[in-house]
């Protein structure tokens, strides 16, 4: 009797550790959440294009901590009408979302990339179709630059929803448009990059995922001059309690902003604050049911000083083109510009300086039939530069022919 006691007691304990371990969930240190590719699969995409993005899509998701209790990865198709390839629940591994992303097929049909972002937020990143409450999420547009629908609305409800946006354009988008639906700042989240050399910024972009998903508490993103968003953890419910959210000015007491949001709450948008300021947020969960810690964050908005916020290519030739842009005015204009440019193929680049006042330049010595990388630059008082690019291409130029020989019988010296 005394061994069959024994065996349920151990039994027992193993039942409550498997048990103890399911709810406390994955340690702090595994990042959770859910990541949604989304895949330019339209007739404006090459054959070549599509398999070297696809290629690049399986390499940055194979080294991934992919899982049912950690990151979990979906596949969504842009053409007439959206394809979802494969949903977060389907694949557990990085090697498995590698070989699904490897084997998807070109959907063809217009770019109807609006109606793809409205399907994932519908379909994917709802609660009411499956998606997690609570877990960061993070999209990856990978993009040949044009849509044929809007994308700053549908993408505007992402962010609403606390998705982090990061873009990568193989060099033909609007570069304003691009800057205005990535996520802020676009430095960060938006990156140019001719498709051959998707490669490049595989290491980087992995990076930046894992980090958007690694905050398991209280966060801050979308940090602009006058603003940012917060997310934290499901930490109440609704039925449970309250959150009392502050901020204030670091350097000042008793200014602080209050809003109080229902216990449901994961999320809340910060605006109208000062540039280039740090500010103390306190998260502070009210309940009757049980004690929960107050949370806290310092956040520094960014510079109010501002770039170049557009770039025009124009009166392109086949061994020039002009540059302008939108300068930065106001209290901080910049004291100066200076414009880099470069092929893509290559490494080498020059550089080009522009005084204050001015808004644009004309770049000589080009190659006929080539496409750059150009970089503008806004330098301020303060030390600081604020950079955009673009890509620009130069048309093939007259191509020089050798003299033809007369046909028989057409002239000419007799031999």
């Amino acid at each position: 009797m005394l061994p069959w006691t024994a065996l349920g007691l151990a039994l027992s304990l193993r039942l409550a550790l498997a048990l103890s371990g399911a709810e406390r969930g994955p340690t702090a240190s595994a990042p959770q959440g859910d990541l949604l590719f989304l895949l330019d699969s339209s007739a404006s995409v090459s054959h070549y294009e599509f398999s070297r993005v696809r290629e690049f899509l399986g390499q940055l998701a194979a080294p991934l901590p992919l899982g049912p209790e950690a990151l979990r990865a979906s596949l969504v198709h842009v053409g007439s009408r959206p394809h979802t390839e494969f949903p977060f629940s389907q694949h557990s591994s990085g090697a498995a979302v590698q070989d699904a992303i490897r084997t998807a097929a070109q959907r063809m049909g217009d770019t109807n990339t609006g109606l793809a972002l409205a399907h994932a937020k519908e379909q994917l990143f709802a609660e009411a179709a499956g998606a997690r409450p609570g877990v960061p999420k993070v999209l990856v547009w990978v993009t040949d630059g044009g849509s044929s629908d809007p994308v700053g609305p549908p993408m505007q409800e992402l962010k609403d929803l606390g998705v982090t946006i990061f873009i990568v354009s193989t060099g033909r988008g609007n570069l304003l448009e691009l800057s205005a639906a990535a996520s802020a700042p676009a430095e960060k989240h938006l990156h140019f990059v001719d498709v051959d050399d998707l490669h490049i910024i595989a290491q980087e972009l992995r990076g930046s995922i894992l980090d958007a998903m690694q905050p398991q508490q209280l966060h801050a993103s979308e940090v602009t001059p006058s603003g940012f968003r917060l997310a934290w953890p499901p930490l109440l419910t609704a039925d449970s309690g309250y959150y009392v959210l502050e901020v204030a000015l670091s350097a000042e007491q008793g200014t602080a902003r209050r809003e109080q949001l229902p216990g449901n709450a994961t999320g809340w948008a910060w605006a109208g604050l000062e540039p280039d300021t740090d500010y103390d947020v306190a998260l502070v969960p009210e309940s009757n049911l049980r004690l929960v810690r107050p949370q806290r964050l310092r956040v520094r908005t960014l510079p109010g000083e501002a770039g170049p916020e557009r770039i025009v290519i124009s009166h392109a030739r086949p061994r020039s083109l002009r540059v302008s842009w939108a300068p930065a005015l106001g209290p901080a204009a910049a004291l100066g510009y200076h414009v880099q440019f470069g092929p893509l193929r290559s490494g080498a680049a020059q550089r080009v300086d522009v005084p204050a006042g001015r808004n644009s330049t004309t770049l000589q010595g080009l190659a006929p039939g080539t496409a750059y990388l150009v970089t503008v630059t806004a330098a301020f008082r303060s030390g600081r530069e604020r950079a955009m690019s673009a890509k620009a291409c130069t048309p093939v130029g007259e191509r020089s022919r050798a003299p033809r020989p007369p046909p028989p019988g057409a002239g000419g010296p007799e031999p």
